[in-house]
């Protein structure tokens, strides 16, 4: 193997902001280190240490309804989905959707 297909294999560790929600599920961390390519190879990387949690944030069509997931500015919905690139020291955020608004006399 060449120096640069080693390159290409090499680890990206990227932050990803963990929501209280979740935090149970991964021993209270608010910050967690993952390795990947893409979002689904960052969720696949947790769930290996975390059992259940790509359950809770992953379903049969991919992202839950109810779950955002932000590389840097983007909503990974409108980029690339799951499919959505990282590179190394980049930061990921999960979130929970919300809703409603202000109910106005």
């Amino acid at each position: 193997m060449s120096g640069l297909e080693v390159a290409s294999y090499a680890s990206r560790m990227v932050l990803v902001r963990i929501p209280e929600f979740l935090r149970p599920s991964v021993g209270d961390a608010d910050v967690l280190t993952a390795d990947g390519r893409c979002v689904r190879d960052l969720v696949m990387d947790l769930d290996a240490r975390y059992p259940g949690l790509a359950e809770r944030l992953l379903d049969d069509s991919g992202l839950r309804r109810y779950i955002n997931v932000y590389v840097g500015p983007d909503d990974i919905r409108f980029v690339d989905g799951l499919d959505t690139c990282v590179t190394d020291g980049q930061t990921v955020l999960i979130l929970p959707a919300s809703s409603g608004g202000m109910l106005l006399p």
